[in-house]
């Protein structure tokens, strides 16, 4: 590339350098009112990419851009007269030429013009999901494992994961949370992935999403709707209201999964029928299977979770555990 000249005064005004940033996820062209402003404002406006997503857009509107990779030297002359320089930037905002314009303005030698970074368009919430599905989508296309995996192969990963992140949420480590569900939503969108080969009923992650977001706002009248609901009970009372609408089973059993741990699927039951208001007596029967069954069913209509108790208990029982065996090894 050229390099830039101009012919500065020395008493000449310093300028301006603008630094404009966006973001790959947001969609070319959308820019903010004051990104918009300083480039039709500029002077000259440079970019070192000539494939930037930006550029057809700019010159749509009328800017003129030349594509060109400015050394901090040729910046600060380019700037001479109070002129204003914007560079489109690319990548991770180009370093390098940050770089070199601190170390230029450390020496003291050069009268540097005004540096400033202005981002040009902002990641929304929920911006760098679109990364992971681009992610996953190369990974299934070229990793030699990922690219054969399918839903039933990856079923165990899927409850080692959630039991991982409840193990996290337990524990109260923080960090630990923040990857745990990194690793549950890559289950998510994997199966997403996975889903979308199906050669006749394919689904996306859009589709996914969209399903979920439309049962959110369903099942929520009192927020997106015109019901109202002042307490928890009134929220739960809806809930259960739209998702017996929406499925309209012959039994509150069904949609229960019965390969769920089994403290877990007995209090699922119990509150299955105690919601339903039916007055259904605990099978009778000997041994630890019913002894446990009416342990559950009494922790759930006491609001205790029998999985969360249990689990609380034995960590408490291998603290112990822990203790007694380094008892044995100071004696």
């Amino acid at each position: 590339m050229n390099a830039i000249s101009s012919a500065p005064s020395p008493e000449a005004a310093v300028g301006r350098i603008v630094l404009l940033t966006t973001s790959h996820r947001v969609a070319p062209g959308l820019l903010s009112w004051p990104a918009w402003q300083i480039l039709h404002a500029a002077d000259r406006v440079l970019c070192a990419d000539g494939a930037h997503p930006q550029l057809p857009y700019l010159r749509e509107a009328g800017i003129p851009v030349e594509e060109a990779s400015p050394t901090a030297e040729d910046l600060v002359d380019a700037c001479a007269g109070g002129r204003t320089v914007v560079v489109v930037a690319t990548g991770e905002g180009e370093p390098a030429l940050t770089d070199g314009l601190a170390r230029l303005a450390g020496t003291g030698r050069v009268r540097m013009p005004e540096l400033e970074l202005l981002p040009a368009s902002y990641d929304l919430p929920g911006a760098r999901l679109l990364d992971l599905v681009q992610v996953m989508d190369r990974i299934r296309a070229e990793c030699p494992w990922s690219s054969r995996q399918t839903h039933k192969g990856l079923a165990k990963y899927g409850i080692e994961e959630a039991y991982e992140l409840v193990e996290a949420i337990e524990e109260g480590d923080r960090e630990e949370l923040r990857e745990e569900l990194g690793d549950v939503l890559l289950q998510v969108v994997f199966h997403a992935r996975i889903a979308e080969e199906h050669p006749e009923e394919p689904f996306s992650v859009d589709d996914v999403a969209g399903g979920i977001v439309a049962k959110l706002i369903h099942r929520h009248p009192h927020v997106f709707g015109d019901e109202t609901a002042d307490t928890p009970e009134d929220v739960k009372e809806h809930w259960l209201r739209t998702k017996a609408e929406e499925k309209r089973r012959s039994s509150v059993t069904e949609g229960v999964p019965l390969g769920q741990p089994g403290l877990a699927l007995a209090a699922k039951l119990a509150s299955r029928a105690r919601t339903a208001g039916l007055d259904v007596p605990l099978p009778a029967g000997e041994g630890v299977g019913y002894e446990l069954l009416a342990l559950a069913a009494r922790a759930e209509a006491s609001g205790v979770d029998p999985e969360a108790a249990l689990r609380a208990a034995a960590r408490a029982y291998r603290d112990a555990i822990r203790a007694a065996e380094g008892g044995q090894d100071g004696v």
